[in-house]
């Protein structure tokens, strides 16, 4: 399949594929729902998104290095070269790394913003040494570079059937979106790496601290005010993916399928952790199998329908950079 999607997408060159090829890699060992939506995309699309979604990997392992081996000024300084790496190829076309040749060749291909990238990266580098956010505003300023510019660079690769400016705002909104689902089900998780995501005054509206976490985690056992507080925080997810939800069919009647079956698997999430009571500091949420499966065949069909009924949208992207002089 992997040879296939490279075809279509006019991708050619024999070092390039490779490098593509890391980056699919990438997306399947780390981004199962993501990757399963992805499958539902049209082939010439698939490169480019695994070229994103792999290099934003490769940033998130090196600041997290779970086996912790790094010190963070040993992570601040790969993440000064990954960064001088990104720089340097998107300026020439090389690049070190195989998922920053990938991502700068996707970003020269589809017009993606330059300044996206720096944004990713320079959440990133909060994460070398921030461990909470006072206020949910606080958490929005981060989650626009770790996640709504996510939603920004796609928007290019998918194509949309309006004008990019209009679709933007909902394409960040379900990268917020996502990723307030995975700080929701990680919760335990990023409490062992000495971070807590959800915004302390969410927390302290229900009498819940960081020590009240660490204990619970610690000792396995639960309090009301912690339940409340999850509760809270997943009633502002599920209001980001209404905020989100327009955006589909903004796109591309052929890339639909995917997203919207994105959107439904991780919202599925935000069901598996109210159906486990809000167990997160303890066990992790996941979707059931069957679900999965039953989402990603319904996206099937619908992606039947479409490549049947839908013409291929406008490439507005294109539209708008031969516009301004910049294609």
């Amino acid at each position: 399949m992997t040879r296939r999607e490279l075809d279509a997408a006019g991708i050619t060159d024999p070092g390039l594929r490779t490098d593509y090829g890391v980056c699919r890699r990438l997306n399947a060992r780390h981004g199962r729902t993501y990757f399963l939506a992805t499958r539902l995309l049209p082939l010439e699309r698939r490169s480019a998104v695994h070229a994103l979604y792999g290099f934003a990997r490769w940033a998130d392992d090196i600041v997290d290095d779970l086996d912790r081996r790094l010190a963070p000024d040993e992570r601040d300084l790969l993440l000064k070269r990954l960064e001088g790496d990104l720089a340097h190829a998107l300026r020439t076309g090389g690049g070190t790394e195989p998922v920053v040749r990938a991502v700068a060749d996707t970003a020269d291909r589809h017009g993606i913003e330059v300044d996206l990238f720096a944004d990713f990266l320079a959440s990133m580098r909060a994460d070398l040494t921030v461990t909470d956010y006072p206020a949910y505003a606080d958490l929005r300023a981060y989650m626009h570079g770790s996640a709504a510019v996510i939603g920004l660079q796609m928007l290019p690769v998918l194509g949309t059937v309006v004008g990019r400016e209009e679709a933007a705002p909902h394409a960040a909104a379900l990268g917020v979106a996502f990723q307030l689902t995975n700080f929701l089900r990680d919760v335990g998780e990023d409490l062992d790496r000495g971070r807590v995501y959800l915004p302390a005054d969410l927390l302290a509206a229900h009498g819940v601290d960081r020590p009240l976490l660490e204990w619970s985690r610690r000792s396995g056992r639960r309090d009301p005010r912690i339940r409340a507080a999850l509760v809270a925080a997943e009633a502002l997810t599920r209001g980001v993916y209404r905020d989100a939800e327009p955006g589909i069919a903004m796109l591309d009647p052929r890339v639909r399928p995917c997203v919207r079956t994105a959107f439904t698997l991780y919202g599925g999430i935000l069901d598996a952790i109210a159906r486990h009571d809000y167990t997160v500091l303890h066990r992790r949420a996941v979707v059931p199998r069957r679900r999965r499966a039953a989402t990603a065949a319904a996206g099937v069909l619908e992606v039947a329908r479409a490549r049947w009924h839908a013409p291929p949208a406008a490439d507005h992207a294109a539209l708008e950079r031969k516009g301004s002089g910049r294609g």
